[in-house]
């Protein structure tokens, strides 16, 4: 059984662990603003940061309201709310399943394909401008990702009683 980590080690960790939980907050936050500005940019008005990036994650795929949350294209706990908006406006069109008609499937319009075009677009922008810049090196984004990935499966756990 492995010994309990010094005191003071665990305080270290704690406030670096602190510090992260607050950077990953500030940076979901920040990346909001930032689609935000683009679609000002564009002059796009209808949809918010929440709901393009809820587009772009779905991409081509056909899914239930309850997949979104379950395969990670949507955080949100409003997923009925965004879903009628982005239906009403266009976006997303919606079928009733056949086997289980209380499930309704969900796919991009054109329109919805055009907005996740955008928000591609402006990713692979991104992307060429940290490696640019050398913000981050492919090694570099590689480790933060599987850093994350393992704070995930963490918190998993947890949420699950698992230790």
């Amino acid at each position: 059984m492995p010994s309990a980590p010094p005191e003071q080690e665990v305080s270290d960790f704690l406030s670096a662990y602190l510090e992260t939980l607050s950077m990953v907050e500030r940076l979901h936050r920040l990346l909001l603003d930032v689609i935000k500005d683009e679609f000002e940019r564009l002059g796009v008005i209808d949809i918010n940061p929440v709901q393009a990036l809820l587009l772009f994650n779905v991409g081509d795929n056909v899914v239930t309201a309850g997949e979104l949350k379950s395969r990670g294209y949507y955080q949100g706990s409003n997923v009925s709310y965004n879903l009628k908006k982005l239906v009403d406006a266009g976006y997303m069109h919606h079928q009733r399943c056949e086997v289980d008609r209380r499930a309704v499937r969900v796919r991009l319009t054109d329109r919805g394909r055009d907005i996740r075009a955008l928000v591609a677009a402006l990713f692979e922008r991104h992307a060429r401008g940290i490696l640019s810049r050398s913000v981050l090196q492919p090694g570099q984004i590689a480790e933060i990702n599987a850093d994350l990935r393992g704070l995930e499966v963490y918190w998993g756990e947890q949420i699950r009683y698992i230790y």
